[in-house]
């Protein structure tokens, strides 16, 4: 019989290495409390021995949940928790913030820092602002403002998106059209109106035009980004499944550029505002710009700044709702997830 080598170590029926295997399983295995020695299926603490626990007196936490240190780490809900006291931790900054502006505009003119009948204070404006909520007259205005900026909006976007897709997927149009989109791109909008008015007078199309202009490259930009984004390993996988162009479009390119086309959509809607209440205010076009402009003729400065107000208020409004627009559609990706987390 051939002697075993003892570099191998124990024979596998030997009681002497049995004892040992059992001993390092003894001192690895997770403890329930007891003195059984199988593994249960509801542990809880995973440990090499009781007297090596920060605590030992301390209730059975596992390590996982304790760290390396020793310290008690965040489970999901701990994490939520956080996440919401941090949450309105932000929100109150920013609600201490507008108040810190509001009391500094309310001190300036108190004090004589400004002349008081061109820049009234704002408890002035802001009660101006409440009985203006009960005009017909300023929600007509408010109407024609929000109409002019949705069409923009929506020509611009539907225009950009499809566009950019198609110039996004054709390396010869890319290449094509290169020049002219670092060309037209930052041509400022404003220096449109004379054209606008020129071409369409005081009416919404002048508005239209400036709107649609500023807008579309905010999401012609974004789209092609977008679509150049694409992983060429998916695409040569789709390829390799056999899936058409528009399979390819709608599988695989969409779904990589939506993060981008969400962004341009957000972007272009403050954007759009911007442009609506310029036109309004440069053009003439009814609109809030347009009563603000009237309001400063008239030495109405008390109703000039409650309009800018409102205007204010309208922008953060649009912006919370594309925000959770944007957070509803892209729940999906990583960068919506991580702000959850």
């Amino acid at each position: 019989m051939t002697e075993r080598d003892p570099s191998k170590g124990p024979a596998p029926h030997d009681d002497e290495a049995v004892g040992r295997e059992r001993q390092v399983r003894d001192l690895h295995r997770l403890e329930t409390g007891g003195s059984d020695d199988n593994f249960p299926a509801g542990y809880r603490v995973a440990s090499l021995d009781t007297s090596t626990r920060p605590d030992p007196g301390a209730p059975a936490v596992s390590v996982a949940q304790r760290g390396a240190t020793g310290r008690r780490t965040s489970t999901g809900r701990a994490r939520a928790v956080r996440q919401r006291r941090r949450t309105w931790a932000n929100r109150l900054l920013g609600l201490a913030g507008i108040v810190l502006f509001l009391v500094a505009w309310e001190l300036l003119p108190l004090l004589g820092i400004v002349d008081g009948r061109f820049m009234p204070p704002a408890s002035a404006a802001l009660t101006d602002l409440f009985a203006k909520f009960g005009d017909s007259v300023f929600w007509i205005a408010v109407w024609d403002t929000l109409r002019a900026w949705f069409l923009g909006m929506v020509i611009a976007v539907v225009s950009a998106a499809v566009l950019g897709f198609l110039i996004g997927s054709s390396p010869f149009l890319r290449k094509f059209t290169n020049s002219t989109i670092e060309f037209l791109r930052p041509v400022p909008s404003v220096a449109l109106i004379p054209l606008a008015v020129l071409v369409f007078g005081v009416g919404i199309e002048s508005a239209l035009l400036l709107i649609v202009y500023a807008c579309f490259w905010q999401v012609l930009i974004q789209v092609l980004y977008g679509v150049a984004d694409v992983d060429v390993v998916a695409m040569d996988t789709a390829k390799s499944y056999g899936m058409g162009t528009f399979a390819r479009i709608r599988y695989v390119v969409f779904p990589t550029a939506l993060p981008y086309l969400m962004t341009g959509i957000r972007l272009a809607a403050a954007v759009a505002l911007i442009l609506a209440i310029t036109a309004q205010l440069i053009i003439g076009t009814p609109g809030l710009g347009a009563e603000i402009a009237r309001a400063q003729s008239g030495g109405a400065y008390v109703s000039m700044y409650s309009l800018v107000l409102a205007t204010g208020l309208l922008g953060v409004i649009i912006n919370i709702i594309f925000r959770a627009i944007e957070r509803q559609i892209l729940s999906w990706h990583t960068s919506i997830r991580s702000e959850v987390k």
